[in-house]
């Protein structure tokens, strides 16, 4: 069997066979249909990923999805397989070590979309050119789940903002992937560092295409915190890693093994790391159990005052609340995602008599309870209404004030929390949690947990209904910490450090 990318000349020797596209990816087979116009010879689409096994609708026209043993039945004579995603050589290695197909079709084809052209071209032109002292960030999901602020938060810009203070930039020329480089004008009074934009990957102007791919083929080091696609083709010499977002308690979705995606990627425990090898698919050596680098913000005593920036109310105590996104079904179209049966989307403290009754609690004990929404939350369900000693934060005010979560965390005396790893983070402040389980069982059977029992994980008290919650927030009024004991014993298990050098611990052993 041999990997072969699929040209007109190549098509035009297979006219009359069936198409069997491998990988499900709509994007890339409505371009792989433009460019070629086969959509009437695509018998099936192979997707070992059992969320998109099923059928897929390309242009008005329904095909099946189906998983490899629909290939290994086939006749060879009269199919040819193609491979319509950006991981192609992965997905050739996987047919490969198939025993059934191995020796049933001696080409395998790829198609390669045009971002994959050009990075083939800029790959090729560079080839032989020794690496420079580059380090690429990358931060956020996937561009087309772009959320403004994104690709500038989270572990990635916290690693960046530690090498500029302790002058990395002096050796390094310091290169951000964004959407929107303009945003970022007022760090370029910075020495070697550069802010370039996403889009270039597939612009039609050669000279930015060349400024783009020039430094994604030349850098030592790329860091990324979630979409890796950017180093999908990277040299043998180039060290990749996935600083990612944090350790929690949910398990991953879409399972795909990342050995050979990236070098490295860091945890913030030995237990941590145990874990991600088997998630993510990844040999033990590829685990750092540094800490993460945004850990650092939450123990770093910031000068800024937030309560004012952000106007909260003066109060004897803030407990934050954080709660998991759980309407995937309306944003990220899982089918792991459920909704929630809640007036605001939210568990627990889920209509509006219900938010009046919490508050008049609030007033009661001269607590403030900040309900930081998750980015994908639909916000004008809750944000409409206005209580005396409830606070909403969203993405949108943190991003005008340039406030990171975990800074902000850093001033809250108390978190609730449920499945996210925000917990594994603030438990390093050793300041009391509890957590939202009230549709445990039901997040257990769709979504599921990285621990057997993930009730004995939870460095917290348990809230299961209103009378919880208010139980907790007299608590934290009076200083009351009836967990003490167990998130203790937890933080050390969870947290491999504490010291607030996570980002210096990255940077030693990559040996930068």
């Amino acid at each position: 069997m041999k990997l072969q990318k699929l040209t007109k000349e190549s098509l035009s020797t297979i006219v009359g066979k069936r198409i069997c596209c491998i990988e499900c990816s709509q994007e890339y087979l409505e371009e792989f249909i433009a460019k070629y116009d086969v959509l009437d010879y695509i018998e099936v689409i192979i997707d070992n990923n059992e969320n998109k096994q099923g059928e897929v609708c390309l242009q008005g026209r329904i095909i099946p999805v189906s998983a490899i043993n629909y290939l290994e039945g086939a006749d060879a004579n009269e199919y040819v397989v193609i491979i319509t995603g950006d991981y192609y050589r992965e997905q050739f290695d996987y047919l490969n070590s198939n025993r059934e197909l191995k020796h049933k079709f001696e080409t395998i084809y790829y198609f390669a979309n045009q971002e994959t052209e050009y990075e083939e071209e800029f790959r090729n032109l560079y080839r032989e050119s020794p690496l420079q002292n580059i380090i690429i960030f990358r931060s956020g999901p996937h561009i087309n789940s772009y959320i403004k602020g994104m690709d500038f938060t989270d572990n990635a810009r916290a690693l960046f903002e530690y090498m500029l203070e302790n002058g990395y930039n002096k050796k390094y020329k310091l290169v951000w992937m964004v959407k929107e480089p303009d945003e970022f004008e007022n760090y370029l009074y910075h020495e070697n560092v550069c802010f370039l934009p996403l889009k270039w990957a597939k612009s039609v102007d050669w000279s930015e295409r060349k400024q783009y791919y020039e430094v994604l083929c030349l850098a030592k080091f790329i860091f990324f915190t979630d979409a890796y696609g950017i180093a999908r083709n990277a040299r043998k010499d180039q060290v990749r890693v996935q600083l990612w977002h944090g350790c929690g308690f949910k398990t991953r979705l879409n399972f795909q093994p990342c050995e050979k995606r990236y070098e490295y990627m860091t945890v913030s425990s030995d237990l941590y790391a145990m874990i991600h090898a088997k998630l993510f698919g990844l040999r033990k050596e590829q685990l750092l159990a540094t800490g993460y680098p945004k850990q650092d913000w939450i123990l770093k005593m910031e000068q800024r005052d937030y309560r004012e920036i952000l106007g909260f109310p003066f109060a004897k105590k803030y407990i934050f609340w954080l709660p998991t996104y759980r309407q995937a079904k309306d944003v990220l179209d899982q089918k792991k995602g459920y909704i929630l049966n809640s007036e605001f989307g939210l568990p627990v403290v889920n209509s509006i008599e219900k938010m009046r009754m919490l508050n008049t609690i609030l007033q009661n004990e001269k607590v403030v309870l900040v309900i930081k929404l998750h980015p994908y939350q639909k916000k004008e369900l809750i944000t409409d209404f206005c209580f005396s000693n409830i606070v909403f934060v969203d993405n949108e005010q943190l991003y005008r004030y340039d406030i990171q979560i975990n800074q902000l965390l850093s001033m809250a005396d108390a978190l609730i929390s449920d499945y996210s790893s925000v917990a594994v983070d603030f438990l390093l402040l050793n300041r009391p949690m509890a957590f939202m389980l009230q549709d445990l069982s039901v997040y257990e059977e769709r979504r599921g947990f990285i621990f057997d029992d993930v009730r004995k994980y939870l460095p917290g008290k348990e809230i299961y209904g209103l009378e919880d919650v208010c139980l907790f927030v007299e608590e934290i009024s009076q200083g009351i910490d009836t967990l003490k004991s167990k998130r203790e014993g937890l933080k050390s298990i969870l947290n491999n450090y504490d010291d607030g050098n996570c980002s210096k611990r990255i940077i030693e052993c990559l040996g930068i």
